[in-house]
């Protein structure tokens, strides 16, 4: 029989990953009673992290920086001086430069490993978060004074009741389906590939972006002058492309992208994903919320995956300190996330098929448009604003 917790936490947040540690951190000082379930072995070797590079928006870093969890990465963010953005058949590309627009940079790159690492060494650091690991939840039971979760540990079956749950629990969340939440699915028809990469030319601080038919290949800046790279192709070629040896997949890589950043000498381990976008119908039910990939699973173009969950968690704290927990915090909630939701989604499916279309009309436009953007730097200010984590209602310095 599953024991009882000791305590009666107002917030459990199940999923110790990259948002589900961020909003830990962001409640630190809240004043609530908070449990993080991670299915991680230790606290120190946190589950799920991995070698794909991710592109933090400006605004990102300013909020993680006041959290403590920057000064806890092994490697400094890098920055993101330029974006260069183009596809192949159309004319005109965009450079955007940060300088030119009045900032150092638009963001900078991480690895997803080292920013688990960091803020788990944060999270360790405050005593006002308990964190229980490695521990699995097998059940949810909403009931009249918040809801029941039956955790799974190595030491046996707990129950903890507590106020709110937040489910920060991934792509296939167990949260989300345990409370009836459905999903809208997207299948893109194509799979992602990630690895480090060596070019002649020490990276500069460019971040580029070259769409196709096939899909996206983008290069970010990481430190001692590598790129972070990622390439999509059609599902059907994954297993062909997998299994090229490390030249051939340069050369293929190579053939794909150009020679914007000169000839490319080598590349690292290489992983894959299906590109899937998940969308949750809902952000809340009774008193379970969801965030992060539970919330949104998609597509990496633009590099909007986590920065809109860090968003997610931090505008949860916002209303929090303004309402507290209470029967409407859901709405509250939701309410909170739907303009930035319903834009950054819209541009990152948008862009996403826009940039795949290969009919003539949808090439002359797309034409048209580079070139407006990149003979226009005032018409591209839009964009800068989102890349820089300025899309909708933000709330960072509100939390911070």
């Amino acid at each position: 029989m599953a024991t009882p917790f000791p305590e009666t936490p107002d917030i459990a947040i199940v999923g110790g990953g990259l948002v589900g540690s961020s909003l830990a951190c962001a409640l630190a000082g809240s004043g609530l009673s908070v449990v993080l379930v991670e299915a991680a072995d230790s606290p120190q070797a946190p589950a799920g992290f991995d070698q794909r590079k991710l592109a933090l928006a400006q605004r990102s870093l300013k909020a993680l920086s006041g959290l403590g969890v920057l000064p806890k990465l092994a490697v400094p963010p890098t920055p993101i001086a330029r974006i260069h953005v183009s596809r192949v058949g159309d004319f005109g590309r965009i450079l955007l430069e940060a300088t030119e627009f009045g900032h150092a940079g638009f963001g900078g790159v991480v690895l997803a490993q080292d920013l688990g690492h960091a803020l788990a060494r944060r999270v360790a650091e405050l005593p006002a978060i308990r964190r229980l690991c490695p521990a699995e939840v097998v059940a949810y039971a909403p009931n009249a004074t918040g809801a029941e979760l039956r955790v799974r540990s190595p030491d046996g079956e707990s129950r903890i009741q507590a106020r709110c749950v937040v489910a920060a629990d991934g792509t296939r969340s167990f949260l989300r389906q345990a409370a009836g939440i459905g999903t809208l699915e997207h299948d893109y028809g194509q799979t992602l590939f990630v690895c480090s990469l060596q070019a002649e030319r020490a990276s500069d601080g460019t971040a580029y972006e070259r769409f196709s038919a096939q899909g996206p290949v983008a290069l970010l800046p990481m430190a001692e002058g590598r790129y972070g790279s990622i390439c999509a192709v059609d599902r059907a070629e994954a297993d062909a492309v997998a299994a090229m040896p490390d030249e051939a997949y340069v050369e293929y890589l190579q053939s794909r992208f150009g020679w914007r950043a000169g000839r490319f000498l080598a590349a690292g381990a290489r992983t894959r994903y299906p590109l899937v976008r998940v969308l949750a119908e809902r952000l809340h039910a009774g008193p379970l919320l969801v965030m992060g990939n539970a919330a949104q699973t998609i597509h990496p173009i633009g590099a909007q995956g986590f920065n809109l969950g860090l968003r997610d968690a931090l505008s949860l704290v916002k209303v929090l300190r303004e309402s507290g927990i209470d029967g409407d915090l859901g709405r509250r909630y939701a309410d909170s996330r739907r303009e930035d939701r319903e834009r950054t989604l819209a541009f990152s499916d948008g862009l996403a098929r826009l940039t795949a279309n290969p009919g003539l009309p949808m090439h002359l436009l797309r034409s048209l448009g580079l070139t407006l953007l990149g003979a226009a730097p005032d018409l591209a200010s839009g964009l800068v604003s989102g890349a820089m984590g300025y899309r909708g209602q933000t709330v960072f310095e509100d939390v911070l």
